[in-house]
C-alpha cells in the first residue's frame, strides 16, 4: 500500500456560521502540530531521537482556509467543503507510521487506526470549543473555599491564577494526567520566573478543593475534570482575547487599523 485516505465529514446545521466557526476552531488549534499533541493524535510515542520536523501549517486559498500537520510520513489536514461541512482527512503513505504492515490484508486494521485519527481530533478540538461557565461557578471558584478545608481562591486577573489556568489547557495533561513535577514547569513558564515545589504543593490544594482537579488513587498523579478544563479555558481565552487585546488597542496612541473598541470610547 502506497497512499491510504480516510476522511470524515461533519454537515453542519448553521451554514451562515461555518466560516467563523472553522476559523476560530484554527485560531485554537494553531498548536496542534506540536511533538506532544502530535503523539496523541497519532497515539503514537514522539521521542527525542524522532528525526522528522513538526509544526502546524494554515494555507489560506482566495477565501479558503486549511489547517495541515503531520508525523512522519503522514498528515492530517482539515478544512471547510463548501462552506457547509467541516472535513477531516487523514493521509497514510506508509502504514509503520501507525504500527501497521504495508501488505494488502493488512488495510482493515490501517483503515480502523487512521479513523481513530480523525476521531482523536475532533474530541481534543470539541474539549476546546467547550468553554462556557455559570455565574455560580464563575462566583464559587473565585471566592476562598470554607468548607471541611479551607484554601484560598483563584481570582481572575492573578498572574498565578492565570498560570495555573493556561497550564491545566495543555492538551497532554488534559488527556494523560500530571504530576507536580510536570505541571509546575508549565506554570514557571508562564510566569516567567522562578516557581518552587511548595508553590505548587499549595496551588494542586487550591485547585483540588475547588474541584477544578482530581488525584488519582495510590498514586501522585492528578487529571482535570470537565469543569476544570472548563474554567481553565475560559479564564485564558478571556485574559488573552478580550482583556490583553483590548487593552492593547486602546492605549496604542496611533492603532495601525481602525478597532471598534476604539470607537466608542470617543463617543
Amino acid at each position: 500500500m502506497r497512499q491510504v485516505e480516510i476522511s470524515r465529514t461533519l454537515v453542519l446545521d448553521a451554514p451562515r456560521r461555518a466560516r467563523a466557526f472553522f476559523e476560530a476552531l484554527v485560531a485554537d488549534n494553531i498548536g496542534i502540530g506540536r511533538p506532544e499533541e502530535v503523539s496523541i493524535v497519532f497515539a503514537r510515542q514522539v521521542r527525542k531521537t524522532t528525526r522528522e520536523s513538526f509544526g502546524t501549517r494554515v494555507f489560506s486559498t482566495g477565501t479558503d482556509v486549511r489547517i495541515d500537520f503531520h508525523y512522519k510520513h503522514s498528515r492530517v489536514k482539515q478544512y471547510l467543503k463548501d462552506g457547509r461541512a467541516l472535513r477531516v482527512e487523514t493521509v497514510i503513505n506508509k502504514p509503520a507510521d501507525l504500527g501497521v504492515l504495508a501488505r494488502l490484508h493488512h488495510l482493515p486494521e490501517l483503515i480502523n487506526k487512521a479513523r481513530a485519527v480523525n476521531h482523536r481530533l475532533l474530541m481534543i478540538e470539541k474539549a476546546g470549543q467547550s468553554c462556557a461557565i455559570g455565574s455560580a461557578l464563575f462566583e464559587r471558584i473565585h471566592q476562598p473555599h470554607h468548607e471541611g478545608q479551607r484554601t484560598g481562591a483563584l481570582r481572575f486577573g492573578d498572574k498565578r491564577a492565570i498560570a495555573l489556568a493556561g497550564a491545566l489547557c495543555h492538551v497532554l495533561h488534559a488527556v494523560t494526567g500530571f504530576t507536580n513535577k510536570s505541571l509546575r514547569g508549565l506554570v514557571a513558564g508562564h510566569l516567567g520566573q522562578d516557581y518552587s515545589t511548595s508553590q505548587m504543593s499549595y496551588d494542586l490544594r487550591r485547585l483540588r478543593l475547588h474541584g477544578l482537579i482530581q488525584r488519582t488513587p495510590g498514586t501522585h498523579r492528578y487529571h482535570v475534570t470537565d469543569t476544570g478544563l472548563r474554567h481553565a479555558l475560559f479564564l485564558t481565552r478571556v485574559h488573552d482575547r478580550p482583556i490583553r487585546t483590548g487593552t492593547a488597542q486602546l492605549a496604542d496612541p496611533a492603532p495601525p487599523a481602525p478597532s471598534r473598541l476604539r470607537t466608542p470610547q470617543r463617543t
